[in-house]
């Protein structure tokens, strides 16, 4: 079998932050522009800047830079070579190469922190494009104009362009705005041949023609005079929905729409899409030609250039991840790290990633929830349809073909002193596997409360403590106790993480009652009303070497308890990727690995740790 590698080195410039490192899987295109033998990428995981010579990345997110958001809207340069970017709630940046200035509706003039457009006038004006209205910036004075004070239409901006008189075309959610300064022209649907009122793109031609892609009502030619209106029912445009318009040297329009790419040379059209080309997604959002007559085309997928006979496509990823949705991770004694997605398993060792899925390997299913790894080093991979032991090169699968098993999707895996594998399955009980047999306990043969199974901890004793939907329970291989909101200080029943520290304490995360420690005797709980716990819904536990607890929680971010003091952080204040934190490992350099709803994260608490 061929598995899929990359390699990855992670470059950190002296304005990068040491101390978080953030994967990103997705390559979502929303803006490009072009420098030189740069082209700058907007996604939204971050900003890319792609060496069109040699390949060579740098990403920049708010991990690593000074970016408020990473979701990317627009870019734009000045002759300066200033990188201007508009971001989704984030505001206006100026990136000059080193510094980064942030603009927002709390430190300037700007309207809105949801910028959406940016064009640059003949006189260095930045014209932007916001969520409440349009802003003209000089570099220290903003005027704003929207739908009270100016002839704006709507003031939901998507576009603007500039034509050769200075004027501003400027595409609204609710029609088209001509802007000389002084005057403004409107043009919807009601007063002229515009067949949709919201302008995703706006192209200005060497004759003067404005060619206006709308949403959902094709591509318009428009002279100032007369409308040309090309749809998918009297044209050969691939869809109505029209993102992104250039044009090359020899005049022909490149227009990106939610169906593939077009070429349209002014009577013929040529259809571009995945199955007919090496085009990655048939969704384009972006496109630019270089001074060589390439077409860079970004779409949901990835980046593709196009030189008219070659392909070729660029992942804006830094990673091999097949998923931001992190589901589990687990580190062996080489230190590699073994992290579970939606979509998949990865194994990554510092340098390289490998990728295992149902398509290349022995996996049953892409939907990794759970893993561990044994005292062989054997990986024990829970999907959605059985149990994988992978030694390295061969896979043995156990489901319901092969055994007792009322359900193939396992939930929880723990490892006991002698061996065996104790294994939750989401409605199916709880499996014991010694290597030879298999015992299944489930409500109605055992103890348990109840058949879903959400997590599962052994302590020092051999104990086992298992986390269900009706409560906590221990089981020490004969007799069961159940704990729950009735009989013990658990808050709430519903238990999703089990952690044991060295003294024996149980940590329990509960949904929706918050953090519980139990340490045989006494219960103490810390919710959000009473602790700095960020929210009461707990999805994971680690404890470091220095006995400190790590709480992911399911909307609050990540938290470290000292047993005193509390430390939280989230997206805001830190380089977490997402607020929705759904697995946590560390490494033997107290590493934390991060999974989140929304990408992996590495935090090297104070700048230390080795590199990873």
């Amino acid at each position: 079998m061929c598995f899929l590698s990359t390699n990855f080195d992670i470059h950190l410039s002296s304005h990068q932050s040491p101390e978080w490192i953030v994967f990103t899987a997705e390559n979502y295109i929303t803006s490009l522009a072009i420098e030189d033998e740069y082209i700058w990428i907007g996604t939204n995981l971050g900003l890319v800047k792609l060496n069109i010579l040699t390949g060579e990345k740098v990403s920049y997110n708010k991990a690593n830079s000074g970016l408020p958001s990473n979701v990317i809207f627009a870019i734009a340069i000045d002759e300066q070579g200033n990188k201007w970017i508009g971001t989704y709630e984030g505001g206006f940046v100026k990136f000059d190469g080193v510094n980064w200035t942030v603009y927002n509706t709390s430190n300037s003039g700007l309207p809105s922190n949801n910028v959406r457009a940016i064009a640059i006038d003949s006189q260095g004006n930045k014209w932007i494009g916001t969520g409440k209205g349009l802003a003209k910036f000089d570099g220290v004075n903003w005027t704003v104009y929207n739908t009270s004070n100016s002839g704006l239409p709507d003031n939901y901006i998507f576009v603007i362009s500039i034509d050769s008189q200075g004027n501003k075309w400027i595409g609204t959610s609710g029609g088209l705005a001509k802007f000389d300064g002084v005057n403004w022209i409107i043009y919807s649907t009601s007063n002229s041949g515009l067949p949709k009122g919201s302008i995703r793109a706006i192209l200005i031609d060497s004759q003067g023609n404005k060619w206006i892609g709308t949403e959902g009502g094709g591509l318009a030619k428009f002279n100032e005079i007369n409308w040309i209106v090309y749809s998918t029912s009297n044209s050969g445009l691939a869809s109505n929905n029209v993102f992104a318009i250039a044009m090359d040297f020899q005049g022909n329009k490149w227009i990106g729409t939610s169906g593939g790419l077009v070429k349209f040379d002014g009577v013929n059209w040529i259809v571009y899409k995945t199955r007919n080309s090496s085009l990655p997604s048939n969704n384009v959002r972006a496109i630019v030609v270089d001074s060589k007559g390439n077409k860079w085309i970004g779409t949901s997928k990835g980046l593709a250039r196009f030189d008219d006979v070659n392909w070729v496509v660029y992942g804006t990823s830094n990673s091999s991840l097949l998923s931001n949705d992190v589901l589990a991770i687990s580190i062996d004694s080489q230190g590699n790290r073994w992290i579970g997605t939606d979509k998949g398993l990865v194994r990554f060792d510092g340098v390289k990633w490998t990728v295992y899925d149902t398509s290349n390997s022995g996996l049953p299913d892409n939907y990794v929830s759970a893993i561990v790894i044994d005292s062989q080093g054997n990986k024990w991979i829970g999907t959605n349809k059985g149990l994988a032991m992978f030694d390295g090169v061969k896979w043995t699968i156990y489901d319901t073909s092969n055994l007792a098993l009322s359900d193939n999707y396992i939930s929880a895996i723990a490892i006991d002193s002698q061996g065996s594998k104790w294994i939750g399955i989401y409605e199916g009980g709880l499996v014991k596997f010694d290597g030879t047999n298999w015992t299944v306990y489930n409500a109605s043969n055992s103890g348990l409360p109840d058949a879903q199974i959400n997590a599962i901890a052994i302590d020092s004793q051999g104990n086992k403590w298992i986390g269900t939907e009706l409560g906590l329970v221990k089981f020490d291989g004969v007799s069961w106790v159940v704990y729950d909101s009735s009989n013990s200080g658990l808050p709430n029943n519903v238990v999703n993480a089990i952690s044991i520290d060295f003294k024996g304490n149980k940590w329990i995360g509960t949904e929706g009652g918050g953090l519980v420690k139990f340490d045989g005797v006494s219960w103490t709980v810390y919710n959000t009303s009473n602790s700095g716990l960020p929210d009461n819904w707990i999805n994971a536990i680690a404890i470091d070497s220095q006995g400190n607890k790590w709480i992911g929680t399911n909307g609050g971010g990540l938290a470290k308890f000292n047993d005193v003091s509390w430390t939280v952080y989230n997206t805001s204040n830190s380089g977490l990727p997402h607020n929705w934190v759904r697995a946590i490992a560390i490494d033997s350099q107290g590493n934390k690995w991060i999974g989140t709803e929304g990408r992996l994260a590495v935090y090297r608490e104070g700048g230390g740790g080795s590199n990873t």
